[in-house]
């Protein structure tokens, strides 16, 4: 990390559990036990996982049995901000609301990156901090979207294991989103489907209802979450393998992706961010069974601006060299993506399409067909333009809605999203960011302790 990145002060170390913010950690300091405190408050303490630090020594007293908790008192207790650290500890899995946690209902900055060169004024520019001032709410319900994806992806990093089913593992994570992120129709909620594309499938899969598929130890896995409050979405994802085998992919992926955040920013050209992608993503080359190959970028895959309840907001940030001389804009947002493959690294569509959303540009077509109707009704009215699968639906109570869907497609209406898959038998890996280009500073939203 550069010496001018700073973390969001919620993941800064401190003397408590990585689930209470840092901000309340003042208030988790033990005083002396009141006369006739029952000594196993400690014990209660220490179970939390609060460090207390007592300010006097009480005579030693015989300790009474512990009595354990119910999950569900536990979840009631920190729900309420009770119990004997006075402070919030996450459930598991998470039950909690992220506001829970900042009651001031201000949320921490990303990690901030001065812009260079000729845009290096920026950062004391007293018309530019103005003008990030009345900006404040758009870049606090990212904020909250982004606090929300850590956690989340974090519980998923800790509790996905192979033999899991690709469903109990969606649900995992969804779960854990829409309760942390106190999910309010389409004013707060998942952002887009969780994206868990295996293998030699890189992108836009997620499992529909009845899916088998179990998750493997040889399987490299694209976790792909997505958060949104208020229509604005952290786009964020990351790969996980359980074999160490295909560490040096990871990391190729994973250094492509830090090198397009470093190069993005005001008036850069995206053909430039492209091509030093390009050049650190091939650099890497990776053995597998005896055999090395080349790690190429997938160079029909791109990252992406991001607009108010629109995932893909009209501009590409590629992934390879070429001559596109679109410039990046002042307070735009952009999912900065890269994928990289150890087949031909170009995608095609290809299996059961599980991705939908309806097009912004979408005008007023006559539908003939009443489920057809009916369906665009309740995709309104649960997701408008942001993106679903089929899970999603079968979850608001639609069915038997396969037909009406494709005639939604068929007429513009809605976009299908089939999973993108390179050669079989190859590995994808992605990595990703969420960027603000803030007014005085680059702010990467979505970053965390893991990456």
């Amino acid at each position: 990390m550069t010496a001018d990145a700073e973390l969001p002060a919620s993941l800064a170390k401190v003397n408590i559990t990585d689930d209470v913010p840092e901000n309340l950690a003042a208030s988790i300091v033990k005083t002396s036990p009141a006369d006739g405190a029952d000594a196993s408050d400690d014990d209660e303490e220490e179970e939390d996982g609060v460090t207390a630090t007592a300010t006097s020594v009480p005579k030693k007293k015989k300790k009474k049995p512990k009595k354990k908790k119910s999950a569900a008192a536990k979840a009631a207790a920190a729900a309420a901000g009770a119990g004997a650290n006075g402070g919030l500890v996450q459930t598991d899995p998470p039950t909690i609301g992220i506001s829970k946690f900042y009651p001031n209902g201000i949320y921490p900055a990303g990690q901030t990156m001065e812009y260079l060169d000729q845009n290096n004024y920026r950062t004391t520019n007293e018309e530019k901090r103005y003008m990030e001032r009345m900006s404040d709410d758009a870049y606090n319900d990212l904020r909250k979207a982004a606090e929300v994806h850590r956690r989340a992806r974090k519980y998923a990093q800790e509790h996905v294991k192979p033999g899991m089913g690709m469903i109990e593992i969606a649900d995992l994570i969804e779960n854990a989103v829409r309760n942390m992120v106190e999910e309010d129709g389409i004013n707060a909620g998942i952002g887009f489907p969780t994206g868990l594309s295996l293998n030699h499938v890189a992108a836009h899969y997620t499992p529909n209802a009845g899916d088998k598929t179990v998750l493997q130890y040889d399987d490299v896995m694209k976790v792909d979450i997505g958060v949104q409050v208020n229509g604005r979405i952290v786009d964020s994802a990351l790969t996980m393998a359980f074999d160490p085998k295909y560490d040096t992919l990871l990391t190729a992926v994973k250094e492509a992706t830090e090198t397009g955040v470093r190069t993005a920013g005001i008036d850069v050209r995206l053909g430039d961010i492209g091509a030093a992608i390009q050049e650190v993503m091939e650099s890497y080359e990776i053995e597998l069974d005896g055999k090395m190959h080349p790690i190429k970028s997938i160079r029909n895959l791109n990252g992406h601006n991001i607009n108010q309840y629109e995932i893909h907001g009209g501009k590409s940030v590629p992934i390879v060299r070429g001559g596109d001389q679109t410039k990046m804009e002042e307070g735009e947002t952009f999912a900065i993506e890269t994928f990289g493959s150890t087949g031909k690294g170009y995608v095609r569509a290809e299996g059961e399409c599980s991705h939908y959303a309806k097009r912004v540009d979408a005008g007023h077509v006559p539908l003939r067909l009443n489920k057809a109707k009916s369906l665009l009704h309740a995709i309104d009215k649960n997701f408008g333009t942001l993106p679903f699968c089929r899970r999603y639906l079968d979850r608001v109570g639609e069915d038997k809605y396969v037909f009406a869907l494709n005639n939604l497609v068929q007429s513009g209406i809605v976009q299908d999203y089939p999973p993108l898959v390179d050669s079989k038998g190859c590995k994808t890996a992605q990595f990703e960011h969420t960027i603000i280009l803030r007014p005085t500073v680059k702010e990467v939203v979505s970053r965390g302790d893991d990456f």
